[in-house]
């Protein structure tokens, strides 16, 4: 059954329709300066699928809250929710396939990546039983996906990043679709932005973002100027989803309202100077005076005080534990090691969500009595990381090791295990990794799976593969020169190992 959203009219009369099917199997990307009707567009998309498939909005101003009143969709305030608690919403959501809107509304830019990175890392992760067709819409993706680092930290950055790549990039198998808005294609990281097949190209005013709008849609690059003519709410549509040619149209209404409506012209107040001077230069009231800023008194000289005291000092217990010992230290990490190594040894292991291995993970630490000092998710996440990668703690703070692990974090979240596995192997000079025992590091069956990764791999030019007369692959590490011997992409893991 073919599923025909109308998002409004063709400029020249007839219905302008989206096919909701084929949007599911590909991605849509929509872009227009400020004011040119993108989150309208947005609204429409969604109020005409809501009754159709499960929907996620990251809403980094509040605007799509109001869909909640009309379409049940469940709006969740990040600002009140740790990244721990907004992953296990992510997941959740998923699973019980709720419509959610993310309202990042109140934060600022640094924790508005990560807690938008891990809702949609929460969203990424579930199951392979929960993998049902949702919509996630994007707002302001120049935010969360940007081409060139920017204020915030560049942890909150990679996190961001990841989160949007998997998205753009590897959602689909996951029913994922993702719907990305920006004001600015110039300031959207490519690889997120190329993997868009549908394009809804908005008023744009900058030759920059004009010349690649109209390379998205096939035009010529005389024909970009016709971008700065487009009147608020039309919008030049092109791909399987909504047309084969480049397609003019107009957005219909809304059923919703944001919660911030464009201020109109009002005309002035006309009150006399000497009103306006008593209303602005009334005294403040009592409550509302501000405490003058003095400077700080002289620091006291702490050692004659405590000379003074001294008779009077008495031994106190201290209130806070001691620092851990090396001792304690290393026990500790051992026991972590023993319990990643006992998770790992079920075979199914590298195919269960992160979620229930984490679980299962904390019921080993309090069975080995580490109580408080137990890693948190994030943690986790990263030792689990190394520990599939067939890397112990110890290696991990050798300095050669330090700069794998920092070239590691320019790759998404789940695929820098695999670059430590074969890292690990070049080192040793162990026969490359066969396709079987990356495919299981990555969580997945899938050996095309596994050679697609290896592939991204290079495409960052972190390794190059080459295959020997015997067609065994070798990988070498970029700038270490560090190799593999040759091994078998086909063998078994019992082979490969």
């Amino acid at each position: 059954m073919t599923v025909a959203i109308e998002l409004g009219q063709v400029i020249g009369g007839s219905a302008a329709t989206l096919d909701l099917e084929e949007l599911l199997a590909t991605r849509l990307l929509v872009q227009g300066n400020s004011g040119s009707g993108k989150s309208h567009l947005l609204r429409r998309l969604l109020e005409q699928s809501a009754p159709w498939v499960q929907q996620a909005i990251i809403d980094p101003e509040g605007d799509f809250v109001t869909l909640a009143d009309k379409f049940g969709h469940l709006v969740i305030d990040a600002e009140i929710h740790s990244e721990q608690a907004l992953q296990l919403a992510g997941e959740r959501a998923r699973s019980h396939r709720i419509s959610a809107i993310l309202n990042l509304e109140g934060l600022d830019a640094e924790n508005q990546l990560r807690r938008a990175a891990a809702f949609l890392g929460g969203l990424f992760e579930v199951g392979r039983e929960h993998w049902y067709p949702m919509l996630v819409v994007v707002d302001e993706a120049q935010l969360f996906a940007p081409a060139i680092a920017g204020e915030v930290s560049d942890d909150a950055r990679k996190l961001s990043l990841g989160a949007m790549t998997n998205l753009m990039c590897r959602g689909r198998k996951r029913g994922l679709a993702g719907i990305i808005a920006t004001q600015r294609l110039a300031k959207l990281a490519k690889n997120v932005a190329a993997e868009a097949s549908n394009f809804l190209m908005g008023r744009t005013f900058l030759d920059i973002d004009m010349a690649r709008a109209a390379d998205l849609l096939g035009m010529e690059r005389r024909q970009a100027e016709s971008f700065r003519d487009l009147e608020r709410g039309q919008f030049m549509a092109l791909g399987p989803a909504l047309s084969r040619r480049p397609l003019g149209l107009r957005i219909g209404p809304t059923a919703t309202s944001p919660r911030n409506i464009m201020p109109r012209l009002t005309p002035l107040p006309e009150a006399p100077p000497e009103d306006a001077a008593a209303v602005i230069l009334a005294a403040p009231p009592p409550e509302a005076l501000r405490p003058i800023r003095r400077p700080p008194p002289p620091a006291p000289d702490l050692l004659d005080q405590l000379m003074k005291a001294r008779p009077a000092l008495e031994p106190v217990a201290p209130e806070l534990p001691l620092p851990p010992t090396p001792e304690e230290l290393a026990e500790r990490r051992a026991k972590i090691e023993r319990i990643l190594a006992a998770l790992l040894v079920d075979p199914e292991a590298g195919f269960r969500p992160i979620g229930v291995l984490f679980q299962d993970f904390l019921v080993r630490c309090r069975i080995e009595g580490l109580g408080s000092t137990t890693p948190d998710l994030n943690n986790f996440k990263r030792m689990l990381t190394r520990a599939r990668a067939g890397i112990s703690a110890e290696m991990a703070e050798d300095e050669a090791w330090r700069d794998v692990l920092a070239r590691a974090t320019l790759l998404p979240e789940d695929m820098q295990g695999i670059f430590m596995m074969i890292a690990g192997a070049a080192r040793a000079g162990t026969p490359c990794p066969s396709d079987a025992a990356i495919a299981r590091a990555y969580g997945t069956r899938s050996a095309g799976r596994a050679r697609r990764v290896v592939s991204f791999i290079e495409e960052q030019g972190l390794i190059v593969c080459q295959t020997d007369g015997l067609g065994r692959r070798i990988i070498t590490l970029v700038e270490l020169a560090w190799a593999t011997a040759p091994g078998d992409p086909n063998a078994d893991e019992t082979q490969a190992a």
